[in-house]
């Protein structure tokens, strides 16, 4: 029996590659020099799609492949693959949810932290011999007992809540609905900001949370309120956010995503009250084996039974 075609989007592990190339006929997109050509000659016979959260499913591919049966997505961020479409067309739609809540909440106090007890001057200030030349560094900000906001108290949101409560936070939360729990809710997004020293942002990205961080909400925050972003660069009006900082009116940021990755604003680079880490959210070896298991896994499943492991939300009524 002849491999089904895999069309493959962007890199994978070679731990990936090992899995699937028993099962699947793979193309990898990417190296495709006449990529119309491959279209041409393939469009029928391409039954999947490996991806990720960055690249999505580009050039209306899932438009030109007339037996597409899976997109399987290497990441928990969706929002350049059109779930609806793909639901429509009873495409089933996977991601690899829960296997990387722990390293994100991880990386959203990681930079809280950095941020209130200034990691990056403070190391720049020994490095640079300041400590010999000038004296003790100066005094930073305690994370003991703040207000912690949590913009989207899903699956992350949860993880960083019962993290923070290590040091002692009261938390709030915004969320597209209250939670049956002991924190204070907010009905907005500017509500939340007006009510908490320390924004944590981990919302879906898409259109639909496009620039919920706006101006409003990063004046609501405050002269000495803290942005941290471990969501989707496009959830933050990255001008509005940049003119905050510039101005005073927003005290500091800690970001790991932004608009338009790779490029970050030179005006965050020369911000001293920025901490900038380049999209590394879930980027450890264990939990980028654990992602790559879970995208292979639901692939292999999905040709063996009918049936995925963590099919998106737009499409779980595909997997019956």
């Amino acid at each position: 029996m002849p491999k089904r075609k895999l069309l493959q989007i962007g890199n994978i592990t070679s731990r990936m590659s090992d899995r699937l190339s028993g099962n699947f006929d793979i193309i990898e997109y990417f190296k495709i020099q006449n990529k119309e050509k491959m279209i041409s000659r393939n469009a029928k016979e391409i039954v999947c799609v490996l991806t990720d959260g960055h690249w999505g499913v580009p050039d209306n591919l899932m438009e030109r492949l007339p037996n597409l049966e899976i997109v399987s997505s290497y990441g928990v961020g969706y929002d350049e693959i059109d779930a609806d479409f793909a639901a429509s067309k009873k495409i089933l739609v996977t991601h690899t949810p829960d296997v990387l809540n722990d390293e994100v909440a991880d990386t959203a106090i990681m930079l809280w932290l950095a941020v209130y007890r200034q990691l990056i001057p403070a190391d720049r200030w020994a490095r640079q011999g300041n400590w010999e030349k000038e004296g003790s560094f100066p005094l930073s900000r305690s994370v003991q007992n703040q207000k912690v906001g949590i913009l989207g108290l899903g699956r992350i949101g949860e993880t960083i809540a019962k993290r923070v409560k290590a040091f002692e936070a009261e938390i709030h939360y915004h969320s597209r609905s209250q939670k049956n729990n002991n924190y204070h809710f907010h009905a907005s997004p500017k509500k939340l900001a007006e009510n908490v020293d320390v924004l944590f942002v981990i919302t879906p990205g898409g259109n639909a949370t496009r620039n919920l961080v706006d101006e409003s909400v990063l004046e609501a925050l405050g002269k000495s309120g803290t942005l941290i972003n471990v969501s989707r660069g496009s959830v933050v009006d990255e001008r509005a956010l940049v003119d905050a900082l510039q101005k005073g009116t927003l005290g500091a940021a800690g970001l790991d995503v932004f608009e338009k990755e790779p490029f970050i604003p030179i005006e965050l680079k020369n911000m001293t009250n920025v901490v900038l880490t380049p999209h590394i959210g879930s980027a450890t070896a264990q939990t980028r084996e654990a992602m790559g298991d879970l995208t292979c896994d639901n692939l292999l499943s999905y040709f063996k039974s009918g049936k995925v492991f963590t099919p998106v939300p737009e499409c779980s009524k595909l997997n019956i």
